[in-house]
């Protein structure tokens, strides 16, 4: 090599390892980010085993899912909507071990999956995790909520996949009458036809109702000190309800438009900041009141704390069919930090997520 080439290769070194990962950094505190050109792998999972029905169980005939097939219901068919995210990945497939795991007819569920963004790379992680899982992915346009969210006291709570579920009307087959709607930081450890088969008579929406809780603290003194804005509740009785875990009559909520209605009350948030809490006072404004209420069992919500420090929290007085780790507080990441909470424990017979070898023998 000359001199003149040695030159040269010197004065381009440092250029060559400030863009390794796909960044120049501009300044000594420039950050640059493998994320930049190389986007963070989707964690790997563990093939869960096969569940199968038992004999007692209805044979079905699986009806097209078309978005304009118009089949007769199949009240033998169970339908679970969620999303999915690479953020939330391990806690949504640790959620779907323990809905088929303690399902009775567990080959009579279907799963519809709500995504924003790679949709490819997830639908092929669910098909290698969950062979024999009958579902399906429908993609969310995250447009839809563009200008419509408001920042909230906690950032996970300001991502537009957390209002997907306002959608699932629009998004779901019309041969979809109902749906059970599950967040991603939960397991099922009772048999989830329990929840499917209540009857919500004349109502939209069933759930578990806490009467108790005090309903004022959802709302900023903007919207109770605004007659325009409190008497949506008038002629109500409201309680608060948690919308991680909900059972939907979808064709009832088409039918009055519910969707439209949810917005109107986020365009109003983005002009009088009349709530803090994301996703969930709209809700609480169009059908806290009207609630079918389902037993408390099926959410024994709060385990991640609160939205803030996320502190270790009891389960409440009572049976047990569902654990939801709401709050800012998450098994997987707790576990992982070596500083698990007492009930994270019983989460991690779910978790399929597949360590390396550095990270068990560490």
């Amino acid at each position: 090599m000359t001199p003149h080439s040695r030159f040269h290769l010197l004065l381009l070194l440092p250029l060559l390892f400030s863009t390794r990962n796909g960044c120049a950094a501009s300044s000594p505190t420039t950050k640059c980010s493998s994320q930049a050109t190389f986007p963070r792998e989707l964690p790997a999972f563990r093939e869960a085993p096969a569940f199968r029905n038992g004999i007692q169980c209805p044979k079905v005939v699986w009806p097209s899912l078309d978005r304009r097939s118009h089949h007769i219901h199949k009240p033998s068919i169970i339908h679970i909507a969620m999303t999915l995210d690479t953020t939330y990945l391990r806690g949504s497939v640790a959620g779907i071990l323990s809905v088929l795991q303690h399902a009775s007819c567990p080959e009579n569920i279907v799963f519809h999956f709500l995504v924003s963004h790679r949709r490819a790379e997830l639908r092929r992680t669910i098909f290698t995790t969950f062979p024999y899982l009958t579902f399906h992915l429908y993609s969310f346009d995250t447009n839809l909520v563009k200008g419509k969210i408001s920042s909230s006291i906690r950032r996970a709570l300001d991502q537009p996949l957390n209002y997907a579920r306002i959608y699932l009307a629009d998004l779901l087959p019309f041969s979809v009458h109902r749906i059970i709607y599950f967040d991603s930081d939960l397991i099922v450890v009772d048999d989830v036809a329990k929840l499917w088969g209540i009857d919500l008579g004349t109502h939209v929406l069933g759930a578990p109702e806490y009467c108790h809780a005090n309903f004022t603290n959802y709302f900023t003194e903007n919207f109770w000190s605004n007659p325009l804005f409190s008497r949506a509740f008038h002629g109500r009785d409201p309680c608060y309800f948690n919308t991680g875990v909900m059972v939907i009559d979808v064709w009832r909520w088409r039918q009055g438009r519910f969707t439209e209605k949810l917005e109107s009350w986020m365009t109003i948030q983005k002009r009088h900041r009349i709530y803090e809490l994301g996703s969930l006072p709209p809700f609480l404004l169009v059908f806290a009141g009207d609630v079918k209420g389902v037993e408390h069992r099926w959410n024994q919500h709060g385990l991640g704390g609160d939205n803030l420090e996320g502190l270790c929290r009891d389960l409440h007085p009572g049976p047990v069919s569902l654990l939801h780790w709401s709050g800012k507080g998450k098994p997987w990441l707790r576990i992982d930090s070596r500083r698990p909470c007492p009930l994270d424990n019983l989460w991690v017979p779910y978790d399929l997520y597949r360590h390396s070898s550095l990270l068990s023998d560490s």
